[in-house]
């Protein structure tokens, strides 16, 4: 197709996009698609745009001629199992041509037969592989003879046909969509104001009554207490069935719903089901269902804190495969969800109270047996008493020989005794891990006083003959001066050992991959690095960063994150010796300790293998994540001879490996440390930059060529850095993005740029408007309206003076929120224009979505011109659809008088670039001016 064609082609697809935009009904806008292939790309007997159908046909709805033999369009029927032609585009997406009908076989005869057609194009209407319907071009007359380049016109047309569908079914959507939220928002206010479980009960069945135009609606909940066992609980008031007789019918089938299949499989997926038939199905109870009537079932669970707490049947009792709409029944669903928690809320109240009337009962007769219990006490005698006053701590007496006098209880229960008799009597040789007895057998806790305490941990044993830890203290029984016995004061310390290992394993090992951490990596190097010191053999150090592992946190969440650092680690540890040492240093950094290798080739052989670990995606809670990482690699000696160093030089080899795009190694070498130095200067500098004035902006003049005027200017920015000279901007604005310094240095461009306008406005000049870029962080500001404004209002520039030029990238991301800031600086008055473009995401949709004035066609497309066709038929395409959509068009970088001419030729005559003028500074404007 020549380029005259593409330009025709484009320019009636820009026009289709207009109409799309507008407020025409589906049905007028499709009718202009039928009339636009119709007549003006191909001569055909008919044109027939078909919609789906819930039962699977497609039906007609707008087509030339409206009527065929008799029969409107809307009367015919496409059925995919009679044709099979209509079923393979379907299932292929792709348009299928038949030049002759009575050599295929594929088409439904009867349609064949009943219109004549002798040949037909069938194409899916589809659009972001999404089927909206079928159309259909024949003739039944002379076959209609279709060239390649028409099917391909046609193909055009049908995928703008589709938007126009998807436009309605969206703003379809959204009216529904409004409606769903409205009543759930009426829903959650008036069950917030219940305060009974039958009026929480009554609510949620009139509106899921209203939404399936069904009242008959029960719910089963679980017993507060019982937990596991369901009770029929509440019946609409609007069912079929009178509550009562509801809960009687359950009573006599005796319905155990721990064995039926339909309420254990909600419960245990907790997830909806629904039958049609419940004769059709094995899951229902089918004797409860016959006495009930119940022909269909639809059973939602009420979930709230992740448990479920009833389910709300829904029965029909009329007819069977009674069907509900899909949007009705995830609206019933919703409203199920927003009553749980109120459900929960009113159910824990009652356990408590439950509980709370239990306890007392509980408490009354405790005291009861307390009081008992005094009484009893106040009969014990002095080793009693002595015992009670320790009673916190396990305690038990010994007499001479070591044999046990007393205990109390809770020497009993933790030595794991039923009941103290089992000790008393007994020789205390069962409990002591060392014998004390002397060379006499008599007890002597004397023989402790020679043990080195700290060697190791004192151990008691238990009945099953189990140890556990204690501290105990021996104190002798002393009357007329002489020791009659011991009592033994001991606790299990089991606990606090636990707790003590626990600290102790964290204080070397990171809580979330169980990984070595930075100290006990440090301490395995020294060990390393010693070795190799003796032996005279290398070590190698890994130090790794995930690339863009932000963005995942950000996305999915810190929890998700954590989970793809342990995934990351166990694949480490499977492809590394045992000998490595893989340790996590926190966030997004690893390092690998290769203890003991022969050559550097060995260590960048496992650097690769370690690359190797992140080629397969992960997969987390059925989400597939890719991940790369940058991996820096220093041996020893040759690049450090003590950890400090090993490790910087990794990091600073990691470093250069992701400058170097990234998912890749680099070995060490000193320019990468000298480099990261200058990067460090090359910041601080910037920071100093804004605050010592040392930053200026210089204009880009905006010609006219049909008047050779100047209609704007653009702010660009320059940096004469001290003692450095100029900076280009390509190496310190990425620099300035990285470090958030783009945000101070935007807002003092936007605020020095409308100052220097509005002073060209009094000097006689206030045609000349301003451009100024925005970064994807300023953008981003929460703030960025009111800032926009204030600059404005300080400076006294009209609105309409500024131009906020957007990358084209930055306005496809995040969309919704994109949108609403431009609208927002749309009401400002500030025009938007898209820099850049068609070097990103070039889209219809967006330019009919966002409200921009401007396209600005990337300097990459003017450099061809005009001998280069593919840059040629871009540019042709952005300046008619800019047209089309009646937006400005300006072409940056033009250079050459041919570029301007062809430019002008095909309609461009906003300019910008070195042909009319280089960048100016503020003084030099208005000279410029008076000489254009």
């Amino acid at each position: 197709m020549n380029i005259a064609n593409e330009q025709t082609r484009y320019s009636r697809l820009a026009q289709i996009t207009k109409l799309i935009n507008t407020k025409l009904e589906l049905k007028e806008v499709l009718e202009h698609v039928v009339t636009a292939i119709s007549e003006e790309i191909v001569r055909c007997d008919s044109v027939g745009i078909y919609l789906p159908q819930e039962d699977g046909t497609y039906r007609g709805f707008v087509g030339k001629p409206e009527l065929i033999n008799g029969l409107s369009l809307d009367m015919h029927v496409v059925d995919t199992e009679y044709d099979h032609l209509a079923k393979e585009v379907i299932e292929s997406k792709k348009a299928i041509y038949i030049p002759d009908t009575s050599r295929d076989n594929r088409p439904d005869p009867r349609a064949i037969e009943a219109f004549g057609i002798k040949s037909l194009l069938v194409l899916p209407m589809e659009y972001e592989k999404e089927m909206y319907g079928l159309v259909f071009l024949f003739d039944y007359g002379q076959p209609m003879n279709l060239t390649k380049s028409e099917i391909e016109s046609i193909k055009a047309y049908v995928n703008m046909a589709a938007v126009a569908v998807r436009n309605s079914k969206n703003l379809t959507r959204k009216e529904s969509l409004i409606a769903d939220k409205q009543l759930l928002l009426n829903v959650t206010r008036e069950l917030s104001m219940c305060s009974t479980l039958q009026e929480v009960m009554d609510k949620c069945f009139q509106y899921i009554g209203e939404v399936l135009d069904n009242p008959n609606i029960g719910s089963h909940i679980i017993d507060p207490v019982a937990q596991r066992h369901f009770n029929p609980t509440s019946l609409s008031k609007d069912s079929d069935w009178s509550e009562e007789e509801w809960k009687n019918t359950h009573s006599h089938l005796a319905v155990d719903f721990n064995k039926d299949l339909v309420f254990q499989e909600v419960i245990s997926t907790k997830q909806s089901i629904f039958i049609a038939d419940t004769l059709s199905d094995p899951r229902p109870n089918h004797e409860a269902c016959r006495r009930f009537g119940i022909k269909g079932m639809y059973i939602i669970p009420m979930i709230a804190t992740g448990n479920v707490l009833g389910t709300i049947a829904i029965v029909n009792l009329n007819e069977r495969d009674q069907k509900y709409p899909k949007s009705a029944m995830q609206l019933a669903e919703s409203i199920a969800d927003a009553t749980a928690p109120v459900l929960s809320n009113l159910l824990f109240i009652e356990k408590q109270e439950l509980i709370i009337s239990e306890r007392t009962s509980e408490l009354t007769e405790k005291n009861s047996e307390l009081e008992h219990v005094i009484k009893e006490v106040k009969q014990i005698g002095h080793e009693r008493e002595l015992i009670l006053n320790s009673a916190g701590e396990g305690i038990f007496g010994l007499d001479l020989e070591g044999t046990i006098t007393f205990c109390n209880p809770s020497a009993t229960h933790i030595l794991g005794y039923e009941h103290e008799s089992e000790l008393i009597g007994y020789s205390c040789q069962n409990i002591f891990e060392d014998c004390l007895s002397d060379q006499s057998g008599l007890f002597s806790p004397n023989l402790r006083d020679g043990k080195d305490k700290g060697a190791e941990d004192e151990y008691f044993h238990k009945k099953d003959r189990s140890r556990f830890p204690v501290e105990f203290v021996i104190t002798p029984q002393i009357e007329n001066r002489e020791t009659i016995g011991y009592v033994v004061t001991f606790k299990d310390i089991t606990t606090r050992k636990q707790m003590e290992e626990k600290i102790k394993y964290h204080a070397y090992y990171d809580s979330v991959t169980n990984l070595p951490n930075r100290v006990l990596f440090q301490d395995r190097l020294h060990q390393a690095l010693n070795y190799s010191e003796s032996y005279g053999s290398s070590l190698g150090v890994l130090f790794l960063d995930l690339d863009r592992f932000k963005k995942i946190n950000d996305t999915f969440g810190h929890t998700f994150g954590d989970q793809v650092l342990r995934k990351i680690s166990d694949r480490l540890i499977r492809k590394l010796p045992k000998e490595t040492t893989v340790s996590r240093q926190g966030g997004d950094e690893f390092i690998i300790l290769l203890p003991s290798i022969q050559s550097k080739q060995e260590a960048t052989d496992w650097a690769r293998e370690v690359l190797q670990v992140f080629a397969d995606p992960f997969h987390i809670n059925q989400q597939e994540v890719a991940v790369k990482t940058s991996l820096g690699v220093s041996i020893f000696p040759e690049n450090g001879m003590n950890p400090e160093q090993l490790i910087k030089h990794a990091d600073a080899a990691m470093y250069k490996a992701k400058q170097l795009s990234g998912n890749r190694f680099q070995l060490y070498s000193p320019s990468q440390e000298e480099r990261g130095i200058e990067n460090v200067e090359l910041e601080n500098d910037l920071y100093k930059a804004l605050r010592n004035d040392e930053l200026n902006v210089v204009y880009q003049p905006k010609f006219n060529s049909k008047t050779n005027m100047i209609i704007g200017l653009e702010a660009l920015l320059r940096w004469n850095r001290p003692n450095k000279g100029v900076v280009r901007p390509q190496e310190f604005i990425p620099l300035a993005e990285e470090t958030g310094l783009i945000i101070p240095i935007g807002e003092w461009i936007l605020r020095k740029s409308c100052e220097q306008t509005k002073f060209w406005h009094n000097q006689g000049f206030p045609h000349l408007s301003v451009s100024v870029n925005l970064s994807p962080q300023q953008f981003n500001q929460e703030d960025l309206v009111n800032k926009v404004q204030l600059i404005l209002t300080e400076t006294q520039l009209p609105a309409a003076s500024l131009e906020l030029e957007l990358t084209e990238n930055l306005i496809i991301h995040n969309t919704e929120k994109t949108l609403a800031v431009i609208h927002n600086l749309k009401e400002l008055g500030v025009k938007i224009s898209i820099d850049d473009f068609g070097t990103g995401y070039s889209s219809l949709a967006y330019l009919k979505n966002f409200p921009v004035d401007t396209l600005k066609i990337d300097k990459t497309f003017i450099d061809g011109l005009p001998d280069n066709p593919n840059n040629a038929a871009i540019t042709n395409t952005v300046i008619t659809l800019a047209n089309s959509l009646q937006l400005e068009v300006i072409a940056e970088g033009v250079e050459k008088e041919e570029q301007l001419n062809y430019l002008t030729d095909h309609g461009c005559h906003l300019i910008q670039g070195f042909y009319y003028c280089r960048p100016l500074k503020p003084e030099d404007v208005i000279e410029r001016v008076h000489t254009s």
